[in-house]
Order: C-alpha cells, then sequence, then structure tokens
C-alpha cells in the first residue's frame, strides 16, 4: 500500500510542531542527545528528527517510545482525558433515540 502524504489543518500543524519543539525541549533539559534518544526508544535518529519538527507522517507508536525515553509516558495518558465537551453531550443526552412501537397485528 503506498504511503498517503496527511494533509493537516494550520492549527494541527502548529500543535504537532509545538508538541514536537517540547519533546526536544525535555530532551535538552535531561542533556541526552538525540543519539541516545534514538537508542532507548528504538527508532532511527531521522526519526526522532521527524518527532521534534512535528512530522505527521510519524507513527504515534514512534511518539510515544520518545516519550517513554525521556520518562514522560505517564503525559501521554492526559491526552483527551478530560473530555468536557463529550459530557456535556452526553448530558444533554442529544444522540439518544426512540424507537417506533410495535405494530399490534
Amino acid at each position: 500500500m503506498a504511503n498517503k502524504k496527511i494533509i493537516l489543518l494550520p492549527k494541527a500543524r502548529k500543535i504537532l510542531i509545538e508538541f514536537g519543539e517540547n519533546i526536544k525541549l525535555a530532551r535538552l533539559r535531561r542533556k541526552l542527545s538525540s543519539e541516545q534518544v534514538a537508542e532507548r526508544a528504538n527508532i532511527g535518529r531521522t526519526t526522532l528528527y521527524h518527532i521534534e519538527n512535528g512530522d505527521p507522517g510519524v507513527s504515534i507508536g514512534a511518539y510515544l517510545q520518545v516519550l517513554m525515553a525521556l520518562r514522560l509516558g505517564e503525559d501521554f495518558l492526559e491526552l483527551a482525558k478530560d473530555d468536557e465537551l463529550g459530557r456535556k453531550l452526553q448530558d444533554a443526552n442529544l444522540t439518544t433515540k426512540e424507537r417506533a412501537p410495535k405494530r399490534n397485528k
């Protein structure tokens, strides 16, 4: 199967770039080289470079491996944890459908 080019909306692209920058800053704060983190995450240095630049073509598993190597894996669990909008929609009961009554023969 051929790889498709992933097209992101500008806001999503900006978020991914910022996420990559945060990963790079975390690596630098720990005084780890890109080679060390790539080895610990079991990925190539090129993949780590793409992650730190917010490349949307890198798998989410590779992002998680880098977070685990930086001991930030628990932060991954915080994503979408507090779904305020989803709870409001659930509480409003907007998506429930009622069945039609059964017909008598």
